[in-house]
């Protein structure tokens, strides 16, 4: 009786119960968190380079440049001192002719009608029928209007003086012809005598020919 009691000690130790299979219990994470808001950092914008502006260029004349093998010769005008003489004389000059003009204006005036002889006058019409008197008016009248006209041309030739252009034969600033020994200036002894021209003797005569 004693082995059956041992054998179904036994037995019962073999059944042995089956061991609880322990339940693993996934812990349900809390909720995810907010997930945290990184502040993006602000760029600091890099400061603009300004731009420099292009420093002004001072406009200069144009100046032609010359090869060496071309050389420009330059005009030597008269001196100070001769350009002061030649505007005395022109100064002289210009003194008489407004004189001069001053004596026609008064013998262009008909007595008659104390008017005075223009381009509008009848007398440049009917000369004839007014007589010897009108006619030596009409003559005036001629001779006043050459005088304007020259007194022109000592103002332009004050004008150039004031320029330093004065006494240079325009016919011979780019090219001398060599016509005369002072070229291309106009001799001294000519415009002493014709201060308001601006061509030497020899140039004046070519060009008439």
């Amino acid at each position: 009786m004693a082995k059956k009691a041992v054998k179904k000690a036994t037995t019962k130790k073999s059944a042995a119960k089956p061991k609880a299979v322990k339940k693993t219990v996934v812990k349900a994470k809390a909720a995810s968190k907010p997930a945290k808001v990184v502040k993006a950092k602000a760029v600091k914008a890099k400061p603009v380079e300004k731009k420099k502006a292009p420093a002004k260029t001072t406009k200069r004349n144009h100046v032609e440049v010359i090869s060496p093998s071309k050389k420009v010769k330059k005009i030597q005008g008269y001196s100070r001192k001769d350009l002061e003489e030649f505007k005395k004389v022109i100064l002289e000059k210009r003194n008489e002719i407004i004189e001069q003009l001053q004596v026609l204006k008064d013998q262009m005036m008909d007595p008659t009608t104390g008017q005075y002889v223009n381009e509008n006058s009848p007398y440049s019409l009917h000369m004839a029928e007014q007589g010897t008197d009108a006619m030596e008016r009409e003559k005036l009248y001629l001779w006043a209007q050459r005088e304007n006209k020259f007194l022109g041309y000592l103002d332009d030739a004050l004008q150039r003086i004031e320029n330093g252009t004065f006494g240079i034969c325009i016919e011979c600033i780019d090219e001398p012809q060599n016509l005369c020994p002072t070229c291309p200036l106009v001799p001294k002894e000519r415009l002493m005598a014709v201060p308001h021209t601006q061509h030497c003797l020899q140039v004046k005569q070519k060009m008439k020919s």
